[in-house]
């Protein structure tokens, strides 16, 4: 079918949503518009759907979710024959309960057990819940810290990992052989409930989730008596109970929640991008931080699996900390402290994504812990912890991180968590401050022990169809045309981890790279300064990110400034 033919039969049969039906009548003759729902299907990715909520094959409405939890079910069944089951949670989006329930009733139908949170509930919660449950499968119905207009259905393991590459495979093949309107099994939300089938989560294992993340606290003893405060914004999301009540369990009370951004709200009315890895977001905390002066601000994302942060500034101001900073500055603390006390494990690991910051690895060299790259995607972080897990070795795991703002301690679920971030952040901030030592003092110190590194990432917008075909030529533009110098660095060494080969520039000789295929090219340049792209796995962007160091930060800056400039250049924007 075309465009015009699909858009007709979704007004025949789209009924059981009325602001589907809202929607269609409302584009009536709008070719541009029908053609943008029509011209394809929500892919269904590693990491499940993201999209715009609305009418159409390629947005997210009761329809598609219906017919991507089809095929989740028949390969559930297929592959846990005997008591199969599925975790659900969800956010604060637009429909996200509706989706959970959606989601829910179609599972039940194909005799699926089903357990889903009453309320909605942050990202890692949902890890957790697949784990404690031994669940067969989870679904969390998130579009993490995207604007208001989308959603997302990401799918979990039976490890609490997202899914994996060969996984997400045969559940989109099974979702290709689903029709849209009659081929998803589906009985009513209410009658699951009535017959068992759906369960709601308890709370104890609300209450149990809430203990291991407390069990990741070096110095908890010390957070009561440090007279630490904080600011803290959920973002409107799923972060404002948990967060506030691990700091609460271990002393930390003086938290003053941003009064706008407390409660959940979909529309995200007060932060149009509620991420907290962009400024604007921060807006109304940093505002209330003028009156409140606290030690710290804390913001988590609408689904609470990424947490930002910013701290005085020493002239009155407050300054934002990056992704990079914080992980390494709490993979610093966890090293240091728990070395002090004795409690590292024998052979410790830690974990980052190859976008992350190599500070890392002069930490860990002063530590004596390994550290592990693995592709970008926090999925392949809880994997190596799950690599620990089968050799009765995952105590050597101490922490993971990538640069996007999501950090791991502990094994208790397996994808990033801010309820567990948060609370260390906080203790690490406690920690200091009764050593008379600032966040602010804590990085410098840092800088000046192991050197100044500078990490930015830049995105780059490609809406609509023509936008996927620009990302594409332009990684194809990168492989057969590799620039020899990017902002008057030589480019020494040029990796390509879909065809999974690195080349020595100088040499011309090829090695093979062993982490699994994906689309994603790095430039190692003189000096330490690499840059990498690829395109985004859940958002129409193509990524960016560059590294460059220095002996002081103002010479790092002033190299990332012009090596970013010049690759915006070649790539055209």
């Amino acid at each position: 079918m075309n465009e015009t033919e699909l858009y007709s039969l979704w007004c025949e049969k789209a009924t059981d949503d009325p602001d589907l039906q809202t929607e269609l009548k409302s584009i009536a003759g709008d070719s541009d518009a029908i053609t943008d729902r029509f011209y394809r299907d929500l892919e269904f990715g590693t990491g499940g759907l993201r999209g715009v909520i609305g009418a159409g094959s390629y947005r997210m409405n009761i329809y598609t979710i219906r017919r991507a939890t089809q095929g989740l079910a028949d390969y559930v069944n297929e592959a846990f024959p005997a008591n199969p089951s599925v975790a659900i949670a969800y956010d604060s989006r637009i429909k996200s309960d509706v989706f959970a329930k959606e989601a829910a009733a179609v599972l039940a139908a194909n005799g699926i057990k089903v357990h889903i949170y009453s309320e909605l509930m942050p990202t890692p919660m949902l890890s957790y819940a697949v784990r404690t449950l031994k669940c067969s499968a989870g679904i969390v119905v998130t579009a993490s810290h995207n604007p208001a207009k989308y959603n997302g259905y990401k799918v979990y393991g039976s490890d609490g990992c997202q899914l994996t590459l060969g996984a997400a495979e045969i559940v989109l093949k099974n979702i290709n052989k689903v029709p849209m309107f009659d081929g998803a099994k589906l009985i009513s939300f209410e009658k699951g409930i009535e017959d068992g089938t759906i369960e709601y989560i308890s709370q104890e294992v609300i209450t149990s989730y809430i203990d291991k993340v407390a069990e990741q606290g070096i110095h908890t003893d010390l957070c009561a008596a440090s007279g630490l405060k904080v600011v803290y914004t959920p973002l409107n999301g799923t972060g404002n109970k948990p967060v506030r009540m691990i700091l609460k369990k271990i002393g930390i009370t003086d938290v003053t929640v941003v009064p706008e951004q407390e409660y959940p709200n979909g529309n995200f009315t007060t932060c149009p991008f509620p991420n907290p890895e962009i400024k604007e977001a921060l807006a109304l905390g940093l505002k209330l931080c003028d009156t409140v002066k606290p030690d710290l601000l804390l913001a988590t994302d609408p689904d609470c699996d990424r947490v930002g942060i910013a701290v005085p500034d020493g002239k009155g101001g407050y300054v934002l900390f990056t992704g990079n900073e914080v992980g390494a500055m709490l993979l610093e603390y966890i090293c240091a402290e728990r070395t002090k006390l004795g409690t590292m494990p024998e052979d410790p690991v830690a974990v980052k994504t190859i976008v992350t910051t190599d500070i890392t690895k002069a930490i860990a060299k002063e530590y004596g812990v390994k550290i592990v790259e693995v592709l970008t995607g926090f999925k392949f972080i809880g994997e190596q912890i799950g690599f620990l897990e089968d050799k009765g070795e995952e105590n050597r795991y101490i922490f993971g991180f990538e640069e996007s703002y999501g950090y791991l301690a502990g094994s208790y679920v397996r994808d990033k968590d801010a309820v567990v971030a948060s609370m260390l952040i906080c203790e690490m901030a406690a920690f200091y401050r009764t050593k008379g030592i600032s966040l602010l003092q804590a990085r410098e110190n840092m800088y000046k022990k192991y050197g100044v590194y500078t990490h930015t990432q830049k995105s780059f917008t490609c809406e609509g169809a023509s936008g996927m075909q620009k990302m594409k030529e332009l990684m194809t533009m990168l492989r057969t045309e590799t620039p020899k110098a990017i902002g008057g660095l030589s480019v020494i060494r040029f990796d390509d981890y879909l065809d999974s080969t690195s080349v020595d520039c100088a040499t011309g000789n090829k090695t093979k790279l062993t982490l699994p295929k994906s689309d994603v090219l790095t430039f190692a340049l003189e000096d330490g300064a690499s840059v990498i792209i690829r395109p985004s796995g859940t958002e129409p962007k193509i990524k960016a990110y560059y590294t460059t160091t220095g002996a002081v930060k103002a010479d790092s800056e002033a190299l990332e400034a012009k090596i970013s400039a010049d690759f915006q250049k070649i790539l055209g924007f």
